[in-house]
Protein backbone atom coordinates (compact mmCIF):
# COMPACT_ATOMS: atom_id res chain seq x y z
CA UNK A 1 0.00 0.00 0.00
CA UNK A 2 1.39 3.98 -1.25
CA UNK A 3 -0.05 6.79 -0.11
CA UNK A 4 1.14 10.44 -1.53
CA UNK A 5 2.78 12.58 0.44
CA UNK A 6 0.74 16.23 0.91
CA UNK A 7 3.68 18.02 1.34
CA UNK A 8 6.75 16.81 -0.47
CA UNK A 9 4.45 14.87 -3.03
CA UNK A 10 6.53 11.40 -3.10
CA UNK A 11 4.48 8.53 -3.50
CA UNK A 12 5.76 5.64 -0.69
CA UNK A 13 4.63 2.73 1.14
CA UNK A 14 2.60 2.96 3.83
CA UNK A 15 4.80 2.67 7.04
CA UNK A 16 5.93 5.91 6.15
CA UNK A 17 3.00 7.57 7.08
CA UNK A 18 1.61 5.35 10.19
CA UNK A 19 2.63 6.15 13.76
CA UNK A 20 2.08 4.55 17.10
CA UNK A 21 -1.16 5.73 18.70
CA UNK A 22 -2.33 5.27 22.49
CA UNK A 23 -5.15 3.03 21.49
CA UNK A 24 -5.11 2.54 17.82
CA UNK A 25 -2.11 3.64 15.52
CA UNK A 26 -2.43 6.92 13.51
CA UNK A 27 -2.12 8.04 10.09
CA UNK A 28 -0.51 11.26 9.13
CA UNK A 29 -1.43 13.39 5.72
CA UNK A 30 2.79 14.01 5.42
CA UNK A 31 5.53 11.76 5.41
CA UNK A 32 8.25 11.04 7.87
CA UNK A 33 10.45 12.94 6.01
CA UNK A 34 8.28 15.86 6.31
CA UNK A 35 7.90 15.75 9.73
CA UNK A 36 11.26 15.02 10.18
CA UNK A 37 11.85 18.28 7.91
CA UNK A 38 9.88 20.24 10.83
CA UNK A 39 6.44 20.20 8.55
CA UNK A 40 3.15 20.19 10.86
CA UNK A 41 0.34 17.37 9.37
CA UNK A 42 -2.17 19.24 10.41
CA UNK A 43 -1.05 22.08 8.50
CA UNK A 44 -1.70 19.61 5.48
CA UNK A 45 -4.94 17.86 3.92
CA UNK A 46 -4.48 14.04 2.88
CA UNK A 47 -8.86 12.71 1.86
CA UNK A 48 -6.96 9.51 0.71
CA UNK A 49 -5.58 8.47 3.94
CA UNK A 50 -8.13 10.28 6.42
CA UNK A 51 -10.79 7.83 4.29
CA UNK A 52 -8.29 5.02 5.05
CA UNK A 53 -7.97 5.94 8.70
CA UNK A 54 -11.66 6.18 9.22
CA UNK A 55 -12.39 2.87 7.94
CA UNK A 56 -9.45 1.54 10.08
CA UNK A 57 -10.43 3.29 13.00
CA UNK A 58 -7.31 5.19 12.81
CA UNK A 59 -6.59 8.49 14.54
CA UNK A 60 -6.24 10.55 11.39
CA UNK A 61 -3.51 13.68 11.83
CA UNK A 62 -4.32 16.25 9.45
CA UNK A 63 -7.25 18.71 8.02
CA UNK A 64 -9.94 18.09 5.85
CA UNK A 65 -10.05 18.82 2.04
CA UNK A 66 -8.11 17.86 -1.09
CA UNK A 67 -4.23 17.68 -1.33
CA UNK A 68 -2.58 20.74 -3.28
CA UNK A 69 -0.49 19.40 -5.81
CA UNK A 70 0.84 23.02 -6.49
CA UNK A 71 2.57 23.43 -3.41
CA UNK A 72 4.75 19.95 -3.55
CA UNK A 73 7.94 20.66 -1.92
CA UNK A 74 9.69 18.13 -4.52
CA UNK A 75 8.29 20.29 -7.85
CA UNK A 76 8.60 18.22 -10.96
CA UNK A 77 7.13 14.50 -11.60
CA UNK A 78 10.84 13.35 -12.64
CA UNK A 79 12.45 14.22 -9.57
CA UNK A 80 9.71 12.81 -7.49
CA UNK A 81 10.38 9.59 -9.31
CA UNK A 82 13.81 9.28 -8.59
CA UNK A 83 13.37 10.03 -4.66
CA UNK A 84 10.66 7.68 -4.88
CA UNK A 85 13.11 4.71 -6.23
CA UNK A 86 15.59 5.69 -4.15
CA UNK A 87 13.21 5.46 -1.01
CA UNK A 88 12.06 1.96 -2.35
CA UNK A 89 15.44 0.66 -2.62
CA UNK A 90 16.23 1.48 1.03
CA UNK A 91 12.87 0.63 2.44
CA UNK A 92 13.36 -3.26 0.70
CA UNK A 93 17.17 -3.66 1.90
CA UNK A 94 17.38 -5.08 5.12
CA UNK A 95 21.33 -4.63 5.27
CA UNK A 96 21.11 -1.07 4.78
CA UNK A 97 18.68 -0.67 7.08
CA UNK A 98 20.75 -2.30 9.67
CA UNK A 99 23.98 -0.01 9.27
CA UNK A 100 22.39 3.20 8.20
CA UNK A 101 19.22 4.63 10.79
CA UNK A 102 16.42 5.55 9.15
CA UNK A 103 16.48 9.19 10.62
CA UNK A 104 20.40 9.30 9.20
CA UNK A 105 19.06 8.53 5.65
CA UNK A 106 15.80 10.76 5.57
CA UNK A 107 17.68 13.56 7.03
CA UNK A 108 20.54 13.00 3.91
CA UNK A 109 17.27 12.23 1.40
CA UNK A 110 16.00 15.81 2.84
CA UNK A 111 18.97 17.76 1.93
CA UNK A 112 19.39 16.40 -1.51
CA UNK A 113 15.50 17.61 -2.19
CA UNK A 114 16.34 21.07 -0.84
CA UNK A 115 19.87 21.23 -2.76
CA UNK A 116 21.76 21.16 0.61
CA UNK A 117 23.42 18.30 -0.62
CA UNK A 118 24.06 18.52 -4.99
CA UNK A 119 23.04 15.40 -5.92
CA UNK A 120 19.84 13.61 -6.77
CA UNK A 121 19.42 9.85 -6.71
CA UNK A 122 19.66 8.01 -10.01
CA UNK A 123 17.60 5.35 -10.91
CA UNK A 124 20.21 4.49 -13.00
CA UNK A 125 23.04 3.80 -10.78
CA UNK A 126 23.03 1.22 -8.14
CA UNK A 127 21.82 1.68 -4.70
CA UNK A 128 25.15 1.64 -3.24
CA UNK A 129 26.28 4.26 -5.71
CA UNK A 130 23.69 6.61 -4.52
CA UNK A 131 23.95 6.72 -1.08
CA UNK A 132 27.92 7.23 -1.43
CA UNK A 133 26.99 10.64 -3.50
CA UNK A 134 24.58 11.04 -0.56
CA UNK A 135 27.18 11.35 1.88
CA UNK A 136 25.87 7.55 3.50
CA UNK A 137 27.83 4.31 3.80
CA UNK A 138 26.71 0.69 3.82
CA UNK A 139 29.00 -2.44 3.19
CA UNK A 140 27.90 -4.46 1.06
CA UNK A 141 30.83 -6.65 1.17
CA UNK A 142 30.51 -8.31 4.83
CA UNK A 143 31.50 -12.28 3.01
CA UNK A 144 34.98 -12.32 4.21
CA UNK A 145 35.67 -16.01 4.45
CA UNK A 146 38.95 -16.88 3.01
CA UNK A 147 40.11 -19.76 0.26
CA UNK A 148 41.87 -21.57 3.09
CA UNK A 149 38.71 -21.65 5.74
CA UNK A 150 36.78 -22.37 2.76
CA UNK A 151 38.70 -25.83 2.10
CA UNK A 152 38.40 -26.56 5.80
CA UNK A 153 34.78 -26.20 6.06
CA UNK A 154 34.61 -28.34 3.55
CA UNK A 155 36.50 -31.14 4.49
CA UNK A 156 35.17 -31.39 7.72
CA UNK A 157 31.68 -32.02 6.55
CA UNK A 158 33.08 -34.33 3.77
CA UNK A 159 31.91 -32.09 1.17
CA UNK A 160 28.00 -33.03 2.09
CA UNK A 161 25.52 -30.64 2.45
CA UNK A 162 24.38 -30.50 6.57
CA UNK A 163 21.08 -29.13 5.42
CA UNK A 164 19.62 -32.07 2.91
CA UNK A 165 22.77 -34.57 2.64
CA UNK A 166 23.53 -34.47 -1.16
CA UNK A 167 26.61 -33.44 -2.66
CA UNK A 168 27.88 -30.17 -1.55
CA UNK A 169 30.73 -27.28 -2.01
CA UNK A 170 29.15 -23.80 -1.16
CA UNK A 171 30.08 -22.37 2.47
CA UNK A 172 27.07 -20.97 4.12
CA UNK A 173 26.99 -18.74 7.19
CA UNK A 174 24.04 -19.92 9.57
CA UNK A 175 23.24 -16.78 10.77
CA UNK A 176 23.67 -14.81 7.31
CA UNK A 177 25.96 -12.40 7.27
CA UNK A 178 24.12 -9.62 6.14
CA UNK A 179 22.30 -9.87 9.04
CA UNK A 180 24.95 -11.35 12.03
CA UNK A 181 28.62 -9.75 10.52
CA UNK A 182 29.69 -12.85 11.35
CA UNK A 183 32.44 -14.40 9.37
CA UNK A 184 33.81 -17.15 12.14
CA UNK A 185 34.42 -20.95 11.67
CA UNK A 186 31.96 -21.74 14.13
CA UNK A 187 28.98 -19.65 11.70
CA UNK A 188 29.86 -21.31 8.79
CA UNK A 189 28.61 -24.68 7.56
CA UNK A 190 28.94 -26.72 4.10
CA UNK A 191 25.62 -26.78 1.79
CA UNK A 192 24.42 -27.54 -2.07
CA UNK A 193 24.24 -24.56 -4.25
CA UNK A 194 20.60 -25.26 -3.68
CA UNK A 195 20.26 -25.11 -0.30
CA UNK A 196 22.13 -21.89 -0.18
CA UNK A 197 20.56 -19.95 -2.24
CA UNK A 198 17.22 -21.28 -0.90
CA UNK A 199 17.86 -20.45 2.63
CA UNK A 200 19.85 -17.04 1.30
CA UNK A 201 19.00 -14.08 4.35
CA UNK A 202 16.55 -16.93 6.22
CA UNK A 203 17.52 -17.38 10.01
CA UNK A 204 19.54 -20.17 10.95
CA UNK A 205 16.85 -21.39 13.70
CA UNK A 206 13.87 -20.92 11.34
CA UNK A 207 15.70 -22.70 8.37
CA UNK A 208 16.57 -25.84 10.62
CA UNK A 209 13.08 -25.93 12.38
CA UNK A 210 11.41 -26.24 8.71
CA UNK A 211 14.19 -28.40 7.54
CA UNK A 212 14.29 -30.81 10.38
CA UNK A 213 10.16 -31.32 9.53
CA UNK A 214 10.93 -32.64 5.95
CA UNK A 215 13.89 -35.20 6.53
CA UNK A 216 12.18 -37.85 4.64
CA UNK A 217 11.80 -35.82 1.95
CA UNK A 218 15.61 -34.90 2.21
CA UNK A 219 16.76 -38.43 2.36
CA UNK A 220 14.26 -39.08 -1.15
CA UNK A 221 16.68 -35.90 -2.46
CA UNK A 222 19.98 -37.85 -1.77
CA UNK A 223 18.19 -41.59 -3.39
CA UNK A 224 17.76 -39.53 -6.09
CA UNK A 225 21.03 -37.75 -6.77
CA UNK A 226 22.75 -41.45 -6.13
CA UNK A 227 20.72 -43.07 -8.77
CA UNK A 228 21.10 -40.02 -11.39
CA UNK A 229 24.62 -39.99 -10.80
CA UNK A 230 24.70 -44.03 -11.08
CA UNK A 231 22.65 -43.96 -14.40
CA UNK A 232 24.49 -40.99 -16.10
CA UNK A 233 27.77 -42.84 -15.07
CA UNK A 234 26.07 -46.19 -17.14
CA UNK A 235 24.86 -43.87 -20.03
CA UNK A 236 28.35 -41.86 -20.53
CA UNK A 237 30.08 -45.36 -20.10
CA UNK A 238 27.45 -46.81 -22.89
CA UNK A 239 27.78 -43.66 -25.24
CA UNK A 240 32.08 -43.79 -25.04
CA UNK A 241 31.81 -47.75 -25.79
CA UNK A 242 29.33 -47.17 -29.24
CA UNK A 243 31.79 -44.59 -30.60
CA UNK A 244 34.68 -47.10 -29.66
CA UNK A 245 32.77 -49.61 -31.78
CA UNK A 246 31.45 -47.57 -34.46
CA UNK A 247 35.97 -46.19 -35.20
CA UNK A 248 36.56 -50.22 -34.97
CA UNK A 249 33.93 -51.25 -36.88
CA UNK A 250 34.66 -48.13 -39.32
CA UNK A 251 30.74 -47.98 -40.15
CA UNK A 252 27.85 -45.90 -39.04
CA UNK A 253 24.49 -48.10 -40.00
CA UNK A 254 24.76 -51.47 -38.15
CA UNK A 255 22.31 -54.02 -36.83
CA UNK A 256 24.66 -54.35 -33.56
CA UNK A 257 25.26 -50.65 -33.39
CA UNK A 258 21.74 -49.69 -33.56
CA UNK A 259 21.07 -52.40 -31.09
CA UNK A 260 23.57 -49.90 -28.93
CA UNK A 261 21.64 -46.94 -29.98
CA UNK A 262 18.04 -48.50 -28.65
CA UNK A 263 19.23 -49.45 -26.01
CA UNK A 264 20.71 -46.03 -25.17
CA UNK A 265 18.12 -44.19 -26.10
CA UNK A 266 15.49 -46.28 -23.81
CA UNK A 267 18.50 -45.48 -20.64
CA UNK A 268 18.08 -41.92 -21.67
CA UNK A 269 14.58 -41.99 -21.24
CA UNK A 270 14.14 -43.59 -18.03
CA UNK A 271 16.73 -40.70 -16.86
CA UNK A 272 14.88 -38.28 -18.17
CA UNK A 273 11.87 -39.30 -16.64
CA UNK A 274 13.56 -39.70 -13.11
CA UNK A 275 15.35 -36.33 -13.72
CA UNK A 276 11.50 -34.96 -14.28
CA UNK A 277 10.29 -36.56 -10.95
CA UNK A 278 13.58 -35.36 -9.00
CA UNK A 279 12.77 -31.88 -10.15
CA UNK A 280 9.59 -32.08 -9.41
CA UNK A 281 10.28 -32.89 -5.86
CA UNK A 282 13.35 -30.31 -5.28
CA UNK A 283 10.42 -27.73 -6.49
CA UNK A 284 7.94 -28.60 -3.98
CA UNK A 285 10.73 -28.47 -1.49
CA UNK A 286 11.73 -25.25 -2.01
CA UNK A 287 8.15 -23.60 -2.53
CA UNK A 288 7.93 -25.28 1.26
CA UNK A 289 10.78 -23.10 2.14
CA UNK A 290 9.62 -20.08 0.55
CA UNK A 291 6.12 -19.99 1.61
CA UNK A 292 6.77 -20.64 5.25
CA UNK A 293 9.53 -17.88 5.20
CA UNK A 294 7.52 -15.26 3.49
CA UNK A 295 4.57 -15.91 6.20
CA UNK A 296 7.05 -15.08 8.99
CA UNK A 297 8.03 -12.07 7.13
CA UNK A 298 4.37 -11.45 6.94
CA UNK A 299 3.55 -11.76 10.77
CA UNK A 300 6.59 -8.84 11.53
CA UNK A 301 5.91 -6.90 8.83
CA UNK A 302 4.62 -3.35 9.83
CA UNK A 303 2.00 -3.21 7.23
CA UNK A 304 -1.39 -0.29 7.07
CA UNK A 305 -3.35 -2.55 8.78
Amino acid sequence: MKFLCSSCGLRMDSLHFKQKGLMNPKLTSICDLCLQRGEIAENYANDPINTFAQSLLYTFVGKEGEIEESSFLVKTKQLRKRYEAFLQDYDGNELAQQQLPREEFNQAVIKSETGAIDYVPDPGRDFQYNLEHLGLQVDFQLNEVDFIDRERIRAKYHYRCQYCGRRGHSVDHKDPVSLSHNNDLNNLILSCSECNRIKSNMPFALFKELNDQIAPINKQLVKYENALGTLKEEFEHRRRNLAAQMHLKGVVNDPELNAMRKENKRLQDAIDSLQSDYDALRKTRENYFVTNWKITELKKKNDII
